[in-house]
């Protein structure tokens, strides 16, 4: 088979690339993917190059997963090249070269949710922030290769007073010191720590870049100032970086992303080539009209137009309606519709640019037993009974580890609450030792009644004999020594728990991991879209950011009002979102706006600007017809009505007419008359 039988003509000039820099700048549904794949089977198999001196880089598991089964499925080799989200790769970096720091890598990742918990303990009252703000501040530090060292360097200086206050880098130094105690590190740490072994040490970046001969990163645009650093001394020692990326699909900002990164390539590469691919495989023309209308309005873009493959296909249809109520129902009825017409729950997604929108349509899907699974917002790995079930384990792995102690000493209940934990408190700081180990001194020296000595024995002895088990044996007891289903009264919970247990054991055959700390790292590196089931009957709610990389065949985007989708006015990262939240579409699209919404985050300033932008907005809908809401109607069939609501679909207009109780959905026609 030749390797490039299917790629397009630009596709195959991408592919077949070999050195020197390379800009693939791939719009939405273009085939990246097959032409990253294909060129690193090339790389490989016909040119030659090792797999050990490849290393390709993406930002989701998904994605990942999906790249390296078709890399592997093209290639004769059996090696297997080095495949990951950046994060996965900083983690097996540090285990392999954390030492040159003087740290062990015996450390376990925490996640978001963790970090902002162990900064909750430490906030003062001199710290007039939230612990989410705060957990931003640090990670904006961490990502702007700001240490306390040289945060403290800035304060000095009196460089920007707002952010370089005293508070806010005593509570950054107090939380590094946390992490340090428990072994811990957080997502940013991964890669600041990695970038400091490169800049740190001269000769071994240069062994480094030499290893890493051919490195290509995917969503490139969504790189951030840490990403891009350690990219440049990665690439020491040559300048065959191929980045692939879309400079209309960048949109994380707000977690540090810089579209300078993608926009400025040639610059930081001046012999760089740029490859690009515009011809679109997922979606119909008339949905790629929309998206080419719609971003064609920004100005910091590369520039490209998407060009159709598949045929017009329908309408783009907009819904107009009174309340979020109205929305909700109208959206459950065309799910039903376009069911009933053939198209899977699963190929059917409403996404939405603030979480607390989807609120009203849980509860109809929900009423309307419409199988549904929201995407956004609390991750599976963030559930309470998930992080109980984890913070058992990190105490397996690590008896020092006094945050993970504190949340399950008393998980299932054992007596054993505040003043019992606040007790230990004082003889582990007495003693200089940890909480687990403050028990053995408690009860050597009679501290606690025989009753709570002898519960605390039992839970200390039990988490030592689990430290003996061999790994799998771990998870196939944690459930019968501790009992945590019986924790939870909801079913969902105890179900959630055997999805861990399972998660584990699977995740335990397919990988090689040493111990504990690896499965627990690699299981905190999850991500919202790590949670689809392909195979799973259910229509998929989510954010826009959720959204990115996948597709469907029906989409509704809801909440299109200024004020929530545009949050902001004057923001081309607002644009570039509703670009991407159009071309999730395959076939059909429809979006959606009330007058009213019963949320308290939304303050609508009128229909969204984008959907003007369309020339969605046709305000003389009503003055089109003879036909207004509220007006008496005569149908041939249904007798006498009344109008509650009419609406533009496509070039139809649809009323919603109520005939003796029933309400009908009719397009306006010579069946139906005025009174």
């Amino acid at each position: 088979m030749n390797l490039f039988d299917g790629l397009n003509e630009r596709q195959r000039e991408a592919a077949s690339h070999i050195d020197g820099a390379l800009l693939i700048l791939a719009g939405a549904g273009s085939g990246k993917t097959k032409t990253i794949t294909t060129r690193l089977a090339y790389l490989i198999d016909e040119v030659g190059i090792s797999p050990n001196n490849t290393l390709t880089l993406t930002f989701t598991n998904k994605a990942a997963h999906t790249m390296k089964k078709r890399a592997l499925s093209m290639m004769r080799s059996s090696y297997s090249p080095l495949l990951c989200t950046f994060h996965k790769f900083a983690l097996l970096f540090l285990k392999l070269h954390i030492d040159k720091l003087g740290l062990q890598n015996a450390f376990k990742v925490i996640d978001a949710d963790d970090s902002k918990k162990i900064i909750k303990e430490l906030l003062s009252p001199e710290v007039k922030l939230s612990p989410y703000q705060a957990a931003d501040m640090i990670s904006n530090f961490k990502n702007s290769l700001i240490s306390v060292e040289k945060a403290y360097e800035h304060l000095e200086k009196n460089t920007n007073p707002n952010l370089f206050k005293n508070e806010y880098i005593k509570l950054y130094k107090l939380y590094q010191e946390s992490l340090k105690k428990y072994s811990y590190l957080d997502f940013d740490d991964l890669l600041l720590m990695s970038y400091e072994l490169l800049k740190s040490d001269g000769r071994f970046a240069s062994e480094q870049s030499k290893l890493y001969q051919y490195i290509t990163v995917d969503e490139y645009q969504d790189t951030n100032s840490l990403q891009y650093e350690i990219l440049k001394l990665l690439c020491k020692e040559h300048s065959n970086l191929c980045v692939v990326g879309d400079d209309d699909q960048s949109i994380y900002s707000w977690r540090g992303a810089r579209i300078e990164n993608i926009l400025n390539f040639t610059d930081d590469f001046k012999d760089a080539k740029i490859v690009k691919l515009e011809h679109n495989y997922r979606s119909s023309a008339k949905i790629l009209d929309a998206a080419n209308k719609l971003i064609s309005n920004n100005t910091k873009r590369l520039g490209k137009i998407l060009i159709p493959t598949k045929d017009k296909g329908d309408d783009i249809i907009f819904l107009k309606n009174e309340n979020d109520k109205d929305e909700a129902a109208e959206i459950v009825r065309l799910i039903r519709r376009e069911v009933k017409n053939g198209t899977k729950l699963n190929e059917i997604a409403v996404l939405y640019r603030r979480n607390s929108l989807s609120s009203i349509l849980d509860n109809e899907l929900r009423k309307e037993k419409i199988p549904y699974k929201i995407l956004s917002g609390l991750k599976f790995h963030e559930r309470l009974e998930i992080k109980d079930a984890v913070a058992y384990l990190r105490l397996i792995s690590n008896t020092n580890d006094d945050f993970s102690f504190k949340r399950i000493i008393n998980v299932p209940k054992r007596g054993l609450g505040k003043a019992f934990v606040s007790k230990l408190e004082h003889y582990a700081k007495i003693n200089k030792i940890s909480l687990f180990d403050s028990i053995f001194y408690c009860l050597e020296n009679g501290i606690f009644s025989k009753e709570i000595s002898a519960r605390i024995s039992e839970f200390a002895l039990s988490i030592l004999d689990l430290q003996k088990s061999n790994l799998s044996d771990i998870i196939k007891s944690l459930e019968d020594v501790f009992a945590l289903s019986s924790v939870y009264d909801e079913d969902y919970k105890q179900e959630n728990l055997q999805l861990l247990y399972k998660e584990f054991q699977d995740s335990i055959k397919r990988n090689s991991y040493k111990d504990l700390n690896d499965l627990l790292s690699d299981f905190s590196l999850q991500g919202e879209q790590d949670n689809i089931n392909e195979n799973e009957d259910c229509v998929y709610l989510m954010s826009v950011h959720a959204s990115k990389g996948l597709e469907f065949d029906v989409v509704f985007v809801i909440g299109l009002e200024n004020g929530n989708f545009p949050i902001s006015l004057d923001n081309e990262e607002e644009r570039r979102l509703a670009y991407v939240a159009i071309t999730r579409a395959k076939k059909k699209l429809f979006l959606s706006t009330a007058s009213t919404r019963n949320v308290r985050t939304s303050v609508i300033e009128g229909s969204s600007v984008f959907l003007e932008e369309l020339n969605l907005l046709d305000e003389k809908i009503h003055n089109n017809t003879n036909f207004k809401k509220g007006d008496l109607v005569q149908h041939k069939i249904f007798g006498i009505g009344r109008i509650l609501d009419l609406r533009k679909e496509g070039k139809d207009i649809r009323l919603d007419i109520i005939f003796g109780g029933i309400t009908r959905n009719n397009i306006l026609s010579d069946a139906l008359k005025k009174i």
